[in-house]
């Protein structure tokens, strides 16, 4: 069994749900979130895209309920004792199954949370929980339950991040070494996946996002691959990840020589970023980080350049993303404290002159102000 923490840790964070699920007076929690049940038992596996749920009763009883390919999964990777398997067969209702479960541990008529805003939790799967579960106990919404508890990081894990943030750091170098005029966009990609895995890292939960020329302008990932031209801008954003902590950068990088305006860009960005660096400290909020940052970009006529967010958390996320909760926008209440890790991404697109330039750092939140985790220079490089 590969267990990346230990007992203790474990024992802690099950606790602390414990704990949580009597403030909100619940009986039990399903959980369908990955990120959920890798924190509270270590089960590492992509089965969540079916049904799948992990119950955690006010007794401390955790029990799974997944598919015949993750009976191993869950035995090699966590702690869970308890494993119960639904049949895949024409017509089969695996919430039919969860409702024996729960009958077996006496919470006919109890209060039930469930993470509903969950990657495994199609449409279609809640229709059919609530559908099983009317009439039978009463279900509460508390998809933030545990993702209130896992936004706060322990030793264990920032040990985690920091190596992630090593990773990133490498991967960055290759950029730098295979980036010119003429290179491809896929060999750039293939040397920086290289060295994360070679690094004894992980896939990251979401592609890494690369683009040049009109693509630079792209904040997601799409699949053409471009060879570099004489004149032109790559823009690229990924993460080091570890153990599934991922720890993101972005950089923007001009090909040839530079236009001014990226110059002057660049210059904003950096100016933005240390701003919200000032922001980023205990009981600020998540929104004043972002207010900053658009007021940085404002005063300087980037308005319509800029974007409605400027981060958010990170930690040990599975695909579709590697976005966590909370996320950097004005007004979100969350109030920050040491041991959150936040990607905080400048982010100036701008249409008009089909110029971008992005930078991006991932940082730790500690007791007196926060930790940049990247130790890369943030001059604007050009190639």
């Amino acid at each position: 069994m590969a267990l990346h923490f230990s007992k203790e840790e474990f024992q802690k964070r099950k606790s602390k749900v414990l704990e949580s699920m009597k403030k909100h007076k619940l009986d039990a929690l399903l959980m369908f979130r990955q990120e959920s049940m890798y924190w509270l038992t270590g089960y590492d596996t992509f089965g969540y895209v079916f049904f799948q749920t992990l119950i955690l009763d006010h007794n401390g009883n955790i029990i799974l309920l997944t598919r015949a390919p993750d009976l191993r999964q869950a035995q090699n990777t966590s702690n869970i004792k308890n494993i119960q398997i639904w049949v895949d067969k024409e017509g089969s209702n695996p919430t039919e199954d969860l409702k024996k479960i729960l009958n077996e541990l006496n919470l006919k008529g109890k209060k039930i949370g469930v993470e509903y805003e969950a990657y495994g939790m199609t449409g279609r799967n809640a229709l059919r929980l609530n559908k099983t579960l009317n009439n039978y106990c009463e279900i509460q919404d508390q998809s933030e339950l545990i993702t209130k508890l896992r936004v706060i990081k322990s030793k264990e894990e920032i040990t985690y991040i920091k190596k992630a943030a090593e990773l990133a750091d490498n991967a960055l170098d290759e950029v730098w070494k295979y980036t010119k005029a003429g290179a491809s966009e896929a060999k750039i990609l293939a040397e920086m996946q290289r060295v994360v895995l070679e690094g004894g890292g992980d896939y990251p939960a979401n592609e890494y996002i690369i683009g040049s020329g009109h693509n630079a302008l792209l904040c997601r990932y799409q699949a053409e691959k471009r060879i570099l031209s004489a004149q032109d801008q790559l823009s690229i954003e990924w993460a080091g990840t570890y153990k599934h902590y991922h720890s993101a950068m972005f950089r923007t990088i001009p090909i040839g020589k530079p236009d001014p305006k990226h110059i002057k860009m660049h210059k904003a960005c950096i100016e933005a970023l240390s701003n919200c660096e000032k922001k980023l400290i205990p009981g600020n909020t998540a929104g004043d980080v972002f207010d900053i940052h658009a007021k940085t970009f404002d005063d300087l006529s980037y308005n319509k350049a800029r974007m409605n967010a400027c981060g958010y958390s990170l930690g040990s996320t599975f695909s579709p993303n590697w976005m966590d909760w909370p996320m950097l926008y004005t007004g979100n209440p969350y109030i920050i404290q040491p041991g959150n890790i936040f990607f905080m991404h400048m982010i100036l697109m701008d249409s008009e002159n089909q110029l971008a330039m992005n930078l991006g750092e991932t940082y730790l939140v500690t007791e007196n102000g926060n930790e940049r985790l990247g130790k890369k220079k943030l001059d604007l490089v050009v190639l």
